[in-house]
C-alpha cells in the first residue's frame, strides 16, 4: 500500500470503530454538557475572564477523555496486526489526523451549548475566538496523541499519561489562553498573531517529535 493510501484506510479504521463504540463522542459530549449544566447552577452568570478560563478547563479534560484511548485502549493483538500491514509514520499521522479532526468537532460543539448557556461576551471578536478554539483544538489532538503513544508502551499508561503530559500543555495553555483573552476582550486582530504563530510552531514541533520517535516505540 502507498503511503498516502495507508493514512487514508487508517483514518477510515479510527472512523468506523469510533463510529461503532461512540466511545470519545458518548463520553465527552456527556461530561461537556454534565459540566457546564453544574457550572450554570453554581454561577448562573459569570465575568468574561471566568468565562475563557472556565471553558479552557473544561476541554482540557475533555480532550484527555477523547484522546487518551487512541493507543491505550487498543490490545495487543491489533497493535502486532497492524504493525504487519502498515509503516508506523502512517500510523502516527493517522492517529494526530483523526483526532484533531474529532477535537475540532467536539471542541465546536462544546463551544455552541457553553455559548448557549452562559452568553458569549458582547465585545468579543468571534471569529478570532474561532481561531484561538481550532488552534487549541490541533494543540491538545497532537500532543496527547504524541503521549499515548508513548505511555501505551508502559504499565499504568492512565498515570504515566498524566505526568508526561503536565510539562508539554502547561505552555500551549499560557499561550491559547492569553490568545482567548484577546479575543474575549476584542482586541485588534494583528496583536493575537504572535500567538497564533507560536502555537502553530509548537504544533509543528510536537509533530516532528512524534515523527522521530514513534518508529522506535512501535518497533519495541
Amino acid at each position: 500500500m502507498q503511503f498516502a493510501t495507508q493514512i487514508k484506510e487508517l483514518i477510515r479504521k479510527e472512523m468506523l470503530l469510533e463510529w461503532r463504540s461512540k466511545y470519545a463522542l458518548n463520553g465527552v459530549l456527556l461530561y461537556v454538557v454534565s459540566t457546564v449544566f453544574v457550572c450554570f447552577l453554581s454561577f448562573v452568570s459569570i465575568e468574561k475572564l471566568t468565562w475563557n478560563a472556565l471553558f479552557w478547563i473544561i476541554m482540557l479534560f475533555a480532550s484527555i477523555n477523547a484522546v487518551a484511548k487512541s493507543f491505550l485502549q487498543e490490545s495487543k493483538g491489533r497493535h502486532l496486526y497492524i504493525y504487519t500491514l502498515v509503516s508506523p509514520i502512517s500510523l502516527i499521522i493517522a492517529k494526530t489526523i483523526y483526532n484533531s479532526l474529532l477535537m475540532i468537532g467536539l471542541t465546536l460543539v462544546a463551544l455552541m451549548f457553553y455559548s448557549m448557556v452562559f452568553d458569549f461576551p458582547k465585545e468579543a471578536d468571534v471569529l478570532m475566538y474561532l481561531v484561538a478554539t481550532i488552534m487549541g483544538s490541533l494543540s491538545f489532538a497532537t500532543i496527547f496523541t504524541m503521549v499515548s503513544a508513548i505511555a501505551s508502551k508502559a504499565g499504568n499508561g492512565g498515570m504515566l499519561m498524566a505526568i508526561l503530559s503536565f510539562p508539554i500543555i502547561i505552555p500551549v495553555l499560557i499561550v491559547l489562553i492569553k490568545l482567548a483573552k484577546n479575543a474575549i476582550d476584542g482586541l485588534d486582530r494583528s496583536v493575537s498573531l504572535d500567538d497564533v504563530g507560536l502555537l502553530a510552531l509548537i504544533n509543528v514541533m510536537v509533530m516532528a517529535v512524534s515523527l522521530l520517535l514513534f518508529p522506535y516505540l512501535w518497533r519495541d
